[in-house]
């Protein structure tokens, strides 16, 4: 692996080849990890300018300037939009997936198709809303390792993240996680969620759908890997929290959340073709950007709270996905457990320099509320959720609380002194 500029803490334990033994717990590994495998400190910087909120992050020991990550996709399909977007100033990047056979990728065009917020076939009107029938990488993987080796040969202290997907293979999966960290990644994105993903091959969504199926590929790839570990999830699913968990449980470092939603963009009135058309017909894709924000802060929400409360202080980290378009939406998934919050269509839609943007919005977000570090409010959020049994009982509560203070005190008995002078002028009827 290319040199780093930034310390990693690492454990002494179990080789990568360990051979585990079927009643192993995989929960145990955090405490075994392979002699090579980073060490799982999550963390802010504990320094910051009083006038410029601090908004770099430590996350599975990989230390990054600022907590945007370029999200699998075509902003990272290639060597040189993946440099642009390190020079711009990204906090990290995640590649486009890759597997071992590209041949057996085939991509159509068109690809893509938005949603607008006028009625069907205006034409000037904001897009919402983003859906794609896009593969993972066309590209032949030794090219893609290529340019992973160049890029952290250039750029050693910045992360680079590879996705990875394969088949229902335990020897590819082993193959591929050994050929893309020759090239120096700092971690691996497990691509579980693709919703178009080839399910046929028991690829994609097809794992992540399926928890029986994920937890024996978690270990293939957490038995062989020696680099963070991040599951991605896919939010085409009832309880999204059921693949965190068994992720999580299988050695997995991180989870990401969520990919795209699998949808149909919508029929042209006048063709009466679906969208995106290709030769007249097309197929249920992905949807994405700023319209499915609400749907992935619950889905990040839920897996917070679940990491919270079963997990304890052990340092999981939690990649937040779904429509960040600027800063104060960052603040949002952070607000609610996020350590990273990754974007991809709204690279598509505002290009790479919009990071700077990205960034001066989440400080004057800090600054507003004077937060120095990240840390000081990731998931400050989360104690505000609960049951809907519970916001009956607390606004009965307060209700009761109000009319009593309207009405003053029932008894000479509830009279105090330290509140004496309001007690009274709570029954001062002018």
């Amino acid at each position: 692996m290319a040199s780093m500029s930034f310390a990693l803490t690492r454990f002494s334990g179990l080789s990568a080849k360990t051979t585990l033994s079927p009643n192993f717990d995989h929960s145990s590994r955090r405490t075994f990890l392979p002699p090579n495998r980073v060490g799982l400190k999550i963390s802010s910087s504990a320094t910051a300018n009083d006038s410029e909120p601090d908004l770099s992050v430590t996350v599975n020991g990989l230390k990054m300037p600022n907590p945007f990550v370029i999200g699998s996709g075509p902003p990272g399909t290639n060597y040189t939009v993946m440099k642009r977007a390190f020079d711009e100033g990204w906090g990290g990047v995640i590649a486009k997936t890759v597997s071992l056979d590209a041949s057996k990728v085939i991509n159509v065009t068109p690809r893509y198709a938005r949603l607008k917020t006028g009625s069907n076939g205006s034409a000037k009107t904001d897009v919402i809303g983003w859906q794609n029938i896009e593969l993972i990488s066309d590209r032949p993987l030794e090219t893609m390792l290529k340019e992973f080796k160049q890029l952290k040969q250039e750029y050693p202290d910045r992360i680079l993240i590879a996705s990875i997907m394969e088949e229902y293979s335990k020897t590819g999966w082993e193959e591929l996680i050994d050929r893309v960290e020759q090239t120096g990644v700092d971690a691996l994105e497990i691509n579980f969620s693709c919703p178009h993903g080839m399910p046929e091959r028991r690829m994609g969504a097809a794992v992540g759908q399926d928890c029986a199926l994920l937890e024996e590929v978690c270990g293939w790839i957490n038995a062989k890997a020696t680099v963070p570990v991040w599951a991605k999830m896919t939010p085409n699913i009832t309880d999204i929290t059921e693949p965190a968990r068994v992720s999580l449980k299988s050695g997995c470092e991180g989870i990401s959340a969520i990919n795209t939603i699998m949808s149909v963009m919508g029929i042209d009135l006048k063709t009466l073709h679906p969208e995106p058309c290709v030769e007249g017909y097309s197929t249920p894709g992905g949807y994405s950007y700023k319209a499915v924000r609400p749907i992935a802060l619950a889905k990040v929400m839920n897996i917070a709270q679940m990491i919270k409360s079963e997990f304890g202080e052990k340092d999981y980290s939690l990649s937040g996905i779904g429509g960040v378009e600027t800063g104060y939406d960052a603040a949002e998934f952070i607000l609610l457990g996020s350590n990273t919050v990754q974007v991809c269509t709204g690279v598509m839609v505002h290009g790479y320099g919009h990071v700077k943007t990205l960034c001066a919005e989440l400080q004057d977000f800090m600054r507003q509320h004077n937060f120095s570090t990240i840390e000081d409010f990731r998931g400050h959020s989360l104690q505000y959720f609960t049951t809907h049994t519970d916001l009956v009982r607390r606004q009965k509560e307060a209700i009761e609380q109000r009319k009593a203070e309207k009405r003053g005190l029932k008894s000479d008995k509830d009279w105090t002194g330290d509140g004496f002078v309001k007690e009274t002028e709570s029954m001062v009827s002018n």
